[in-house]
């Protein structure tokens, strides 16, 4: 009998912080999400009258509200332990990050690791599915620039046809460093399965953790974002302009991030929302290669790979 009290007295305890929590979250949206799109509205005169000073404003509160989504796990006791390269000496250079995908809480991860990587939180672009646009975070989004991707087979040409003209668009004009994207396509527990099936069929290696990237994405960022050399291949420092005239030297990095959870558990949004899990030490592993090699071994990938939808 006592057992069973003690255990009633400990789920009341979890269903009480976690009613506590969302009443917390909910007024933290209320307030701070529409701050940032009144503030943008208010500043729409600068916009056109210096548009780079509106970006940087924009920049500063888009990393505000990410440190808010941050806090939501640090105070639940969600911590990250990192591992390898150290990326903050290239945070001042364009570069493309690429992250396996599990669950819906590795946006929120990533938002948690980076905010220590200088300026790269406020000047980063994600694509991200589709469905985030319908998500609390869905307009600061859309406002800030990130790009919703569609999965599947009956928007796959015309969606990489949208990312480009995307890129062409906002990823210069608005001064933009880092991007991020999740080459695997969709979640882990989604995609496993195809993956490893299309692995045996190709003589490729079986995974378990994470899935075989599909590269379309990434070729577009890669062909669009690097310089170009003299005889057209993609690579050299050139460099390009942006709006203000400014000389830049495309992407330099390619970044990857792997997102490792105790006992390969994901934690998903809820889990950040309500906070149920006991406290959790995620780990984030680093690797910074330049861009040469990382084209040479995603063109060996894609070679690999070519028939695995992208």
């Amino acid at each position: 009998m006592a057992q069973l009290v003690d255990g009633a007295g400990k789920l009341g305890w979890v269903l009480l912080k976690s009613v506590l929590r969302f009443v917390f979250m909910f007024f933290n949206n209320c307030v701070a999400i529409p701050s940032y799109c009144l503030y943008l509205l208010l500043l729409q005169p600068l916009r056109i009258w210096d548009s780079s000073t509106f970006w940087h404003i924009e920049g500063v509160m888009f990393k505000w509200l990410l440190a808010m989504v941050s806090s939501w796990g640090w105070i639940a006791g969600y911590t990250v332990t990192e591992w390898g390269d150290d990326v903050r000496p290239i945070s001042e250079e364009e570069a493309m990050v690429i992250v396996n995908h599990q669950s819906t809480g590795d946006v929120c991860t990533l938002m948690m690791c980076l905010q220590d990587k200088g300026t790269v939180v406020r000047k980063m672009m994600w694509l991200m599915d589709h469905v985030f646009k319908y998500t609390n975070f869905g307009l600061v989004s859309l406002i800030h620039g990130d790009f919703f991707i569609r999965q599947g087979k009956a928007h796959r040409d015309k969606q990489l046809i949208y990312l480009k003209d995307h890129l062409d668009k906002y990823y210069h004009s608005r001064d933009r460093k880092w991007i991020v994207l999740f080459p695997e396509g969709g979640f882990l527990r989604k995609r496993r399965e195809t993956s490893q099936l299309f692995a045996k069929k190709n003589s490729l290696p079986h995974l378990t953790h994470v899935t075989l990237p599909r590269l379309g994405a990434t070729h577009v960022i890669l062909k669009t974002l690097c310089a170009p050399l003299e005889n057209g291949s993609v690579g050299s420092d050139a460099g390009t302009s942006n709006q203000t005239g400014n000389k830049r030297r495309g992407l330099q990095w390619v970044i990857d991030m792997t997102i490792a959870y105790p006992k390969a558990k994901p934690m998903d949004i809820q889990t950040w929302i309500f906070g149920y899990r006991p406290p959790t030490v995620t780990h984030v592993h680093y690797r910074g290669s330049s861009r040469t090699s990382a084209i040479m071994q995603i063109g060996r990938r894609q070679n690999m790979q070519r028939g695995y939808c992208t």
